[in-house]
């Protein structure tokens, strides 16, 4: 049978790059996500089955998984995190009520209703990221949060097992969401990282998607966190 992956937020970026890869290596690629335009796209491009679904609604988790038939393989690449950076004195949490519905409730729900529909030596892969680790001001929340995906992947890991269940965790890669965080810095602000980081460079969607692969591929693997972040948890 012909390997099928879920990912949800495949539409963009990292996602969008293991998208590409899986189909490149000859797997059937179904991609979940918000914005119709970028779905349409990434259908045309890659000739992958898109499914249009909010990750925070519970309903259209289900209804995915009630399209899918059985899978191989669930990975989460969304995430929905602009109103997580507040200086914590000043915090609005209804601002940042999106980023804990997207990276970390709605991955919950994701294993919820995904799990059921997995083939046997299946398996979750989440994203987390570097603000774990290495957090910066305003990051308290995508920091609590990131590290929060790295507790609910162990567990999980030990109620769904034999299904297997694990975390990447990037560090800085070169997406266009760097436009909306650093603006006209973005480009020195990518470039002073780098030549902090041990490797030399920034990440790009293609390291992640690699680290992601890794993970699907290896049936030794559960519960834990795979760090592609060129070094950063050590500068």
């Amino acid at each position: 049978m012909q390997e099928h992956v879920v990912i949800v937020g495949g539409s963009s970026g990292m996602g969008r790059a293991l998208a590409a890869e899986l189909v490149a290596q000859g797997s059937e690629v179904t991609v979940a996500g918000r914005t119709p335009a970028k779905l349409e796209a990434v259908r045309t491009e890659l000739g992958v089955r898109t499914v249009e679904m909010d990750l925070a609604n519970e309903q259209d988790i289900e209804r995915l998984f009630a399209t899918t038939g059985r899978i191989n393989h669930l990975v989460s690449t969304a995430a929905d995190v602009g109103g997580a950076y507040q200086p914590i004195i000043a915090y609005d949490v209804a601002a940042a009520r999106s980023a804990v519905d997207s990276k970390l409730l709605g991955p919950l729900l994701l294993a919820k209703h995904g799990a059921p529909v997995l083939e046997p030596g299946g398996s979750i892969v989440f994203t987390s990221g570097i603000a774990a680790y290495r957090p910066g001001p305003k990051a308290s929340l995508l920091a609590a949060l990131n590290g929060a995906l790295a507790s609910l992947a162990a567990a999980l890991a030990v109620e769904l097992a034999p299904l297997r269940v694990n975390v990447v965790s990037p560090g800085w890669v070169d997406t266009p969401i760097w436009q909306d965080v650093a603006g006209d810095a973005a480009p020195a602000t990518l470039a002073a990282m780098a030549a902090r980081l041990p490797v030399g460079r920034i990440g790009h969607t293609q390291d992640i998607a690699a680290a992601i692969i890794a993970l699907l591929r290896n049936g030794f693997i559960t519960g834990t966190v795979l760090h592609a972040d060129g070094g950063h948890r050590l500068v």
